[in-house]
């Protein structure tokens, strides 16, 4: 049984290895970083998801040197937890003048991601943004271009699935074979918990003293500011999120695109609630047709949203619960098999109960090294010149441009057709702003 060391002599134990540890810059050569140098970090949007990245990589080893948020209130609880860190309310004004920072993480509402990882880029930062990584597809093939003319830049998207054990296992899993070739991938959330499908207010309030309406808004439209938008319901509005579906296939379908490598769909298909302008339907199934690929056969992958789940498989028994169910989850099927597992991919579990006892007695050998976490990764790639999984120039780029293709089949309610090669929409009649949104003036892209 190990001693439990009390954390002061810890601390001094570890002080003590330090010093003989600590390589001076110059010794390592140009453009390495010392083990012994923090990674000095500039967050953007630090309330809700952005407390949670802010924490995380101060977790990972981070130092946090700089915090912008449009609303002091939402901010209070990062402004509190890291005193030292410079405040700002337009990220702008930090990008110009935090000019020593290292990286910079993106936590805003969809229709700021952008422009703001765009920015970080030029500025030669390192850049970590939230999923979906845009709001549109011009702005992911914008930011993808942008990433690929910077190779030694870090990015990475906030999928933080892909940076999990168990996506990992399910690739070890189908390139063993387990479940045979996949043919059908269904996906389902509960999402949305917040309104969609309905009409823009017509009222309009005054929004709270601590938030800058004008910076909220950045490129979107201008509109008066009301709570049906924000916090929090900014995401069923097309102008500023993506639904349900852009809020959770980034973590859902993250599997299925890297594990099969999916690339383009050639057909996207919506069924839809009630169809509304300005919002996001209330529920959907859409289904992406993937054509063959190599030696892959084509595969049709299924999304649900509005509390929609798919048939229970017949492998599973109808007295027990249907896992997944109440947040969502994964069904993979196979000609020779089924697997299910959670939204981010966590506990995988093969259907046939003969052959998942044998996979967990005799575990596969690991092909796909495990990481320590998705800030833990990221901070880790700046730190050793490497690249983290979900970068922009690759993975995040294309699952964001899959999603966002399912976003335009839904505003339609109908068929999108697509060139699987180059990613082409072949469909007419689609607005050029849904592919290409008019940024207010004063920002661009």
């Amino acid at each position: 049984m190990s001693k439990r060391i009390p954390r002061r002599d810890f601390v001094r134990g570890a002080s003590s290895a330090a010093a003989f540890t600590i390589v001076p810059r110059h010794v390592l050569g140009r453009g390495s970083r010392a083990p012994s140098d923090a990674v000095n970090v500039a967050c953007i949007g630090v309330g809700g998801m952005g407390r949670n990245d802010v924490r995380g990589l101060a977790q990972a080893g981070a130092s946090i040197v700089a915090l912008c948020d449009v609303d002091d209130e939402a901010a209070a609880d990062s402004y509190r937890a890291y005193p030292q860190a410079r405040k700002y309310k337009d990220w702008r004004e930090m990008l110009e003048r935090e000019r020593g920072i290292d990286a910079v993480t993106v936590s805003t509402p969809d229709h700021t991601h952008a422009a703001a990882t765009l920015a970080v880029l030029r500025a030669g930062k390192h850049c970590r943004t939230q999923k979906p990584l845009t709001r549109t597809i011009a702005e992911a093939r914008a930011i993808r271009d942008a990433a690929a003319q910077r190779p030694r830049l870090v990015t990475q998207m906030g999928n933080q699935g892909h940076a999990n054990e168990g996506v990992r296992q399910i690739r070890e899993w189908v390139e063993a074979g387990l479940i045979g070739a996949v043919r059908e991938v269904h996906y389902w959330t509960n999402r949305p918990i917040w309104p969609q499908g309905l009409l823009r207010p017509t009222e309009a309030h005054n929004p709270r003293p601590t938030l800058d309406w004008n910076l909220w808004l950045g490129p979107a439209p201008e509109r008066p500011y009301t709570p049906a938008y924000a916090p929090f319901r900014w995401r069923g509005w097309w102008d500023f999120g993506t639904g349900a579906l852009g809020d959770m296939a980034c973590h859902l379908m993250d599997a299925a695109y890297w594990v099969l490598d999916l690339g383009y769909p050639s057909r996207i298909e919506a069924e839809c609630s009630q169809l509304f302008t300005e919002t996001a339907p209330k529920s959907s199934r859409i289904i992406f047709t993937f054509p063959a690929k190599g030696s892959r056969p084509s595969v049709t992958v299924v999304w649900r949203d509005g509390a929609l789940v798919p048939p229970r498989p017949a492998e599973w028994p109808a007295t027990d619960l249907w896992p997944f169910a109440e947040d969502g989850g994964q069904l993979w099927i196979g000609d020779q098999g089924k697997l299910v597992a959670g939204v981010y991919a966590e506990n995988p579990k093969l259907l046939d109960r003969d052959r998942m006892a044998e996979v967990t007695a005799h575990p596969l050998e690991q092909r796909y090294p495990r990481t320590p976490g998705v800030y833990a990764e990221f901070i880790n790639a700046i730190t050793n010149n490497q690249r983290a999984g979900s970068d922009f120039a690759g993975h995040a780029t294309g699952l964001t441009e899959m999603v966002l293709l399912g976003c335009l089949a839904q505003r339609l309610g109908a068929g999108v057709e697509l060139d699987p090669t180059t990613g082409r929409i072949l469909t007419a009649g689609i607005p050029a702003d849904w592919i290409t949104p008019v940024y207010r003036r004063g920002w661009n892209l």
